[in-house]
């Protein structure tokens, strides 16, 4: 086949059924192992592991490759304590007044209220922004497409690299999260997508006792 300019041999390892269906189970058992944790350690994670897990972020696929997100790594302590001050400000206000008694007792299994220390706890605070615009090379203002199906994708991609790495997460989202722009010094035309606190949990944590759906009451095959 004719190489097309502009484009590149594809690089994809071909792999026999039983190496399919092999990597396929372990990657799932490993995942379901996955759990959010609230309960963080200080213990320090080496930031090499979280490069790594933000560039297999900035791997997965985009509208028109756009690639529409950008990951802020927050380790400073005093900027980890002005996030969980203002994202308690926003959950107090969420728990109190914008929340219904529906929404309230769907959480009221899992413990959660309006105090996050985990915001100044876990080594690390990833926050995600959704770019709404991009910049050419000339400077031109270029406007992104599907940008909140692309950065999802990113974000679990995101979340499984650490998983993979032995690194606990838990992805966080008061609402509005606009504060997160001027603490970050990040533009109005980004928004805040989720705060992905990331770390070692502490000793003895513990997380909810919740299963998830069975494979034939979420997928049909047709």
């Amino acid at each position: 086949m004719a190489g097309k300019e502009g484009f590149v041999p594809l690089q994809f390892e071909r792999l026999d059924d039983a190496e399919m269906v092999r990597r396929s189970r372990a990657f799932c058992e490993q995942m379901k192992r996955r759990r959010s944790v609230r309960d963080f350690s200080a213990e320090p994670v080496p930031r090499q592991v979280i490069e790594q897990a933000i560039r297999t972020a900035g791997s997965a696929p985009s509208g028109a490759n756009m690639q529409p997100w950008h990951f802020v790594v927050v380790e400073r302590a005093e900027v980890k304590k002005q996030i969980r001050l203002a994202a308690e400000d926003e959950e107090r206000e969420f728990y109190q007044r914008r929340a219904s008694q529906e929404w309230l007792d769907a959480l009221e299994p899992l413990g959660t209220d309006a105090q996050k220390p985990f915001l100044e706890k876990a080594p690390y605070l990833i926050v995600i922004f959704l770019k709404k615009f991009s910049g050419s090379e000339t400077g031109e203002k270029l406007k992104n497409y599907y940008t909140s199906e692309s950065v999802g994708i990113a974000t679990g991609m995101l979340i499984a690299a650490l998983h993979n790495a032995g690194v606990a997460t838990l992805t966080h989202t008061p609402s509005p999260m606009k504060f997160l722009n001027e603490i970050l010094g990040r533009p109005a035309t980004e928004k805040p997508y989720m705060i992905l606190v990331a770390g070692l949990p502490a000793q003895g944590a513990q997380v909810p006792a919740i299963e998830k759906k069975p494979l034939e009451e979420i997928a049909d095959f047709i």
